[in-house]
């Protein structure tokens, strides 16, 4: 309502700016009028009002832009970079989508579209920074890793101004795409080439690690990843119930939040779940578990990375101040904020934070993260924190805690050693015993020559 209001007096003011100058002090009268009176009615009206003054200033700005300008500017264009103008000053992940930028995360929710398959952030000066590849994507398979930032796109170099710089990732599948790519560590940016594909994402994968201990995998939560989780983790159960389950949330940068709240409940007898809380206290929202544990109480592990993210936080967050799971691996990515997609009647959308997640025990997850119990380094590399994390995006919400934001910063964890290490924690957990290697052979002695 505030929106079409705001859209409404704009409207109204680009074509009598006079009039909404003359009415102003007559209406800054009122208002103070109002916030002076002791109804707090017409105090909650009167602070609703949108501020003339700038509205005012804003139709001078675009009156003089229109008529001064050295090129004509298409009014339509003009009003949309104002309105981006006034997200994008908010934080990282509030913005303007056009109708294709919002179908396409309208589609992406849905698991199903054409591109590289990649989590990306634009950063103010237009270049893209990889938050996570999908699984077997195009983006995965062409070697894209967290914390790469994307420079250029078919040769041209990504500038601030764009809406968005990521659409020439879309495409016809089949088709290929170069980016240029710059690296912490690596000296120089390099290409990488990429063949977009029909990015099915298939957000669930599971294996038996060993007899009666099970591994499932979520690379995102999507519209349909809570039922798939259910399935796997049936099957995996099929024969007998498992004695432990390792839950791999690496590198997962979160979806719908709906996923991870109704995983946490297939795995919690009771407890909260997660929490939202914002200006509007008709968003709060606070989740609980219903009795019911798809994993009859048997031990669980979940592996998280600088890569995890969103949902993905929230629900390890969940099975972890429940004291259901012990969670290894490395700090997470911090994104502790709610986005709500606001349609607009032209098809373009809002995509605005409104709130901010709490886990049960009242952690505020932005900036900050999850720390895990048992960190984990990777292997064969030097020590080096993400370059990126939600507590380095510029304008990004401030931590709530007195803890420092950025401290012990996580890192991202590839590869099959982590799944080794959680694996150990899991049968520990489980009482069983991990096999001792056998000790090497000694050396033949040589043998005399004749």
């Amino acid at each position: 309502m505030r929106a079409r209001l705001l859209s409404i007096l704009i409207a109204a003011a680009l074509y009598s700016p006079l009039a909404v100058a003359q009415d102003a002090p007559a209406e800054a009268a009122a208002q103070d009028a109002a916030l002076a009176s002791d109804d707090p009615d017409a105090v909650a009206a009167e602070a609703a009002k949108v501020p003339l003054d700038e509205i005012r200033r804003y139709v001078t700005v675009f009156n003089a832009i229109r008529q001064a300008y050295v090129d004509p500017v298409n009014d339509r264009e003009l009003m949309a970079s104002a309105v981006r103008g006034l997200l994008f000053d908010l934080d990282p992940h509030s913005a303007y989508l056009e109708k294709a930028d919002a179908d396409q995360f309208d589609e992406q929710t849905r698991g199903s579209y054409d591109g590289v398959g990649v989590e990306l952030q634009q950063l103010p000066d237009g270049t893209l920074r990889v938050i996570a590849p999908l699984d077997d994507s195009p983006a995965a398979r062409a070697g894209l890793r967290s914390g790469d930032r994307i420079v250029a796109i078919d040769g041209k170099i990504l500038k601030t101004g764009q809406s968005d710089a990521s659409a020439p990732l879309r495409g016809k599948a089949g088709t290929k795409v170069l980016v240029k790519v710059l690296r912490e560590g690596v000296r120089e940016p390099f290409d990488l080439s990429l063949v977009r594909d029909t990015i099915r994402t298939t957000s669930v994968r599971s294996r038996m690690l060993e007899p009666g201990l099970g591994y499932l995998r979520i690379s995102s939560f999507q519209a349909s990843t809570a039922a798939d989780f259910n399935k796997q983790l049936d099957a995996l159960q099929k024969d007998a119930p498992l004695r432990g389950l390792l839950l791999d949330l690496r590198s997962n940068p979160g979806g719908l939040l709906i996923g991870a709240v109704q995983i946490a409940d297939e795995l919690l007898e009771s407890g909260g779940i997660v929490s939202t809380r914002g200006r509007e206290t008709i968003g709060d929202s606070r989740f609980d578990a219903t009795p019911g544990d798809r994993l009859h109480g048997a031990p669980l592990v979940v592996l998280v990375d600088a890569g995890s993210a969103s949902a993905a936080e929230v629900l390890a967050g969940a099975l972890h101040d429940n004291k259901r799971a012990r969670v290894i691996g490395s700090r997470t990515f911090g994104k502790g904020s709610v986005q709500t997609l606001l349609p607009l009647d032209n098809g373009d959308s809002i995509k605005l934070t409104t709130a901010r997640y709490y886990t049960p025990s009242g952690h505020s997850i932005q900036a900050l993260g999850i720390q895990p119990d048992v960190v984990l380094h990777p292997e064969g590399v030097q020590r080096r924190p993400a370059v990126v994390s939600e507590a380095v995006l510029p304008g990004h919400l401030a931590a709530e805690t007195d803890a420092m934001e950025g401290d012990n910063a996580g890192e991202v964890l590839p590869g099959s050693k982590p799944i080794d290490s959680a694996l150990a924690e899991l049968k520990r957990m489980a009482g069983i015993a991990t096999a001792a290697k056998p000790a090497p052979k000694p050396a033949a002695k040589p043998k005399p020559v004749p």
